[in-house]
């Protein structure tokens, strides 16, 4: 038998094919590309082709084959770089498309960190050759950056010849605060002195924050720094402040050092580092956004109805940021992502100091009702108004005292079951390995969960949902006790209860109302006295009420801004159609048990004299009986129809149009800082107790008013003086003296600088029975007018 030979057929090129979508697709062949629509090829080029490549992107994208993330994802490159390319396009065209040799407009060539060892070691007196050999870089680097190499005293970036309006060159320090006369000589004599210890540009102050650099004399004009950020040579500016009085909103210093302690500017420029050479960067706008919401400035847009020279002097600038500079700041801020991280490390931070209110963490949802044009595909139920509309939802965890602890933007439509998972994996990454009993409402009740969470390490407390046995009321008993300052009374009965066919043993306690109502608590704290669980669940309320005042003085529910997601196509809801069905079975049920009413009521009525037979019956009521088998018939035909229709179907098979959703890293970025204000005001109200009768009743309203309140600025050597003017009556100021002389002892750096502030409350007026004087000063000009 002969062998059978091996044909020589040529070996295939390796190919490789990238799936654009269902209709695209690109074709790789050795160092070609080929685009491919529904099967034929519309455009190739090489691959070292960067102006082609570019083109068959903005090619595919304008002629609507595929969107910008798909081209985007085939490409490897990043949204913003398609828009770009369609945006040069458009405007230059295919000469457009070619990238621009050397350095983007605007980017910055050497870092701060690096600009400033050049600036010092240029101020010892070092060559430039000596400068590179020491920062390992070539000698002409520092040559276009400085200049040739001059003598010492000429030598400071370039700037040494450009003197101030005195006459005197800028000094190369740091000066926090307008000074004059002796005190400008001190400071520089200061400066020159600790030149050669450490750079007094990059240390650090008491709090860890990063002095800035600032070359300007004047704290009311800051056109030199402003130059310099315009050159990319300045992150952020350096507080300046001047002496005034009267200074309007000079009291939101007052939560300086609460702020402060939050850690929120700390974390920040960790996550976020930078945002680019700017006069108002990372902490002038994070600085911003607080104030600006302890002062109920709700929305960027009103800052125009604010004098921006008197906010900034509470910045220690000139002038505070307009409306645009702030959404602009916003959006960078928001294109890092950082918003979920920032929170969840703000919330370990706040665990750690005040770990003893994390016992019992409330959780519930927020929903935001949505009033623009957009066709957003995702609905929610708004409680406030009793309507399903578009809407999107928060989940808020609040500690036991009902301050905000965390918040976390959920997903679409997803109900608090379907929730809880991910909220309490956020959790346990906040407050570690300790065990706490989360709080929530009966849109969390599921059994199953509930068995989860416990085995998870969580314990469960909230209200039973469905009926009941109602429980009779000579079983409960009056329990009354003291808790958290204030005494409660509850009548309550205590039972265990089972779920899971005795998987899942909780307790339930009972609660009977005056009118009778008997409200039942489930739980899996069997070591809590049945008072405190039935206080600790209705202190949920706390959490509405937590709701209602971010809505009324933050404006929480207010939109940032008007930017769109794509949403998930394949996201599954509940069919539309399927709930019109639904709808429609249940008016003709209803209908079905009027008619069958009606019906066995005439029966009940029948006289047995006239219509002895059921035939007879009928025959009477033979109207009524033809509308019943009507109804019958109906309910069976929409029964069968409800039948071949699914429960959920995908987002896009409701639409031709694109999925979108509302932009979400903006809002919980603007929601992460109203919740630093809500905690700096709290803490606020904990100095304030002891001081205050009514601080339950009164405190966030005297601390608006504490806040909005007047006051001197002044400097002295490295302090900075508030002193605020009295509030509208004499128990409200001492309080407040109260408060200065707490945060006082803080000893709080303003961050960018090393001045301490000092917080002091001017003595109020002695208002006699008199006028114009109090009867002491009328006694004393009596005695002085009786000498002889």
């Amino acid at each position: 038998m002969s062998a059978q030979y091996v044909l020589a057929l040529p070996v295939p090129v390796v190919s490789n094919t990238v799936v654009i979508n269902a209709r695209c697709s690109l074709r790789i062949e050795a160092e070609q590309r080929v685009i491919v629509v529904a099967g034929l090829p519309v455009h190739h080029y090489r691959a070292e082709d960067a102006v082609a490549e570019a083109y068959a992107m903005v090619f595919l994208v304008e002629s609507g084959f595929a969107q910008q993330t798909e081209v985007a994802r085939a490409f490897a490159r990043s949204e913003r770089s398609v828009r770009r390319y369609q945006r040069r396009y458009a405007q230059g065209g295919m000469a457009a498309l070619g990238r621009e040799q050397g350095w983007r407009r605007g980017r910055r060539r050497l870092s701060g960190k690096r600009l400033r060892s050049i600036e010092l070691l240029k101020n010892e007196g070092l060559s430039n050759r000596a400068i590179a050999h020491r920062l390992g870089v070539s000698e002409k680097a520092i040559r276009k950056l400085v200049g040739a190499s001059k003598p010492a005293e000429s030598g400071q970036l370039g700037f040494a010849g450009i003197t101030t309006a005195a006459g005197r060159p800028p000094v190369p320090g740091v000066p926090s605060a307008t000074s004059t006369g002796d005190d400008a000589d001190c400071i520089t004599s200061s400066v020159a002195d600790c030149a050669g210890d450490r750079d007094p540009i990059t240390a650090r102050a008491d709090d860890g924050e990063p002095v800035p650099m600032s070359l300007d004399r004047d704290a009311g004009d800051r056109s030199f720094d402003r130059q310099l950020a315009y050159l990319g040579l300045l992150d952020d500016a350096a507080p300046l402040f001047r002496e005034g009085a009267s200074v309007p909103g000079a009291g939101v210093l007052l939560a300086l050092p609460c702020l402060l302690e939050s850690g929120l500017l700390g974390i920040s420029r960790k996550l976020y580092g930078e945002i680019g050479p700017a006069f108002y960067g990372l902490r002038t706008t994070l600085l911003t956004l607080l104030f600006m919401a302890l002062l109920r400035i709700k929305r960027p847009e009103h800052l125009k109805e604010r004098d921006p020279a008197a906010f900034g002097r509470l910045l220690g600038l000139d002038r505070a940021p307009e409306v645009k500079t702030l959404r602009r700041r916003l959006t960078r801020l928001a294109a890092r992502h950082c918003a979920e991280q920032l929170g969840a490390e703000l919330a370990r931070l706040r665990v750690d100091q005040r770990g003893h209110l994390m016992g019992f963490l409330y959780v519930d949802g927020h929903v935001r009702a949505y009033h623009g044009q957009r066709a957003i595909a995702s609905r929610a139920y708004v409680a406030r108004r009793h309507l399903a509309m578009p809407a999107s939802t928060d989940y808020w965890i609040n500690d036991r005292s009902g301050d905000p602890l965390l918040v976390i933007t959920g997903e679409v439509d997803a109900a608090l079951t379907k929730a809880l998972p991910r909220l309490l994996r956020e959790v346990r990454g906040v407050v570690g390995e300790r065990r706490v009993t989360v709080v929530f409402d009966r849109g969390g009740w599921s059994p199953k969960l509930f068995r989860t969470m416990i085995n998870d390490g969580f314990d469960v407390l909230t209200y039973r949902k469905g009926r009941c046995r109602r429980i009779n009321e000579r079983r409960f008993t009056r329990r009354r006790a003291e808790l958290d300052g204030r005494w409660v009374d509850y009548l309550l009965h205590d039972q265990p209860v089972c779920f899971l066919k005795g998987k899942l043993r909780l307790r339930q306690v009972t609660r009977l109302c005056d009118n009778g109502h008997q409200t039942p608590v489930m739980t899996s704290r069997w070591d809590l006295r049945d008072i405190e669980v039935a206080y600790r669940m209705f202190e949920r309320w706390r959490q509405e009420n937590f709701f209602k005042y971010m809505r009324e003085e933050f404006l929480l529910d207010a939109l940032v801004d008007y930017r769109i997601e794509p949403e998930d196509p394949t996201r599954s809801i509940p069919n539309p159609e399927r709930r019109a069905l639904d709808k429609q079975l249940r008016a003709a049920r209803a209908e079905l048990a009027t008619l069958e009413r009606e019906y066995g009521a005439a029966a009940a009525d029948n006289a047995e004299q006239r219509r002895p037979t059921m035939r007879g019956f009928k025959i009477a009521h033979g109207r009524l009986g033809k509308q019943l088998r009507t109804a019958r018939a109906r309910v069976a035909q929409l029964f069968e129809q409800r039948r071949d229709v699914p429960k959920r179907v995908e987002v896009r098979d409701l639409s031709e149009q694109a999925v979108v959703k509302l932009a979400t890293e903006r809002k919980h970025l603007t929601d992460i800082i109203k919740m630093v204000a809500y905690q700096a005001e709290s803490d606020l109200i904990a100095l304030l107790r002891p001081h205050y009768a009514r601080v339950d009743q009164e405190g966030r309203t005297l601390l608006h008013e504490l806040f909005a309140s007047a006051g001197d600025i002044r400097i002295c050597d490295s302090e900075l003086h508030i002193t605020l003017a009295p509030l509208s009556s004499p128990h409200r100021t001492n309080a407040a003296q109260a408060l200065c002389g707490m945060l006082d002892q803080t000893a709080t750096i303003f961050p960018g600088s090393r001045l301490r502030i000092r917080f002091a409350m001017r003595p109020p007026p002695r208002i006699g029975l008199a006028f114009p004087g109090s009867p002491v000063q009328q006694s004393t000009a009596t005695a002085v007018a009786q000498v002889p």
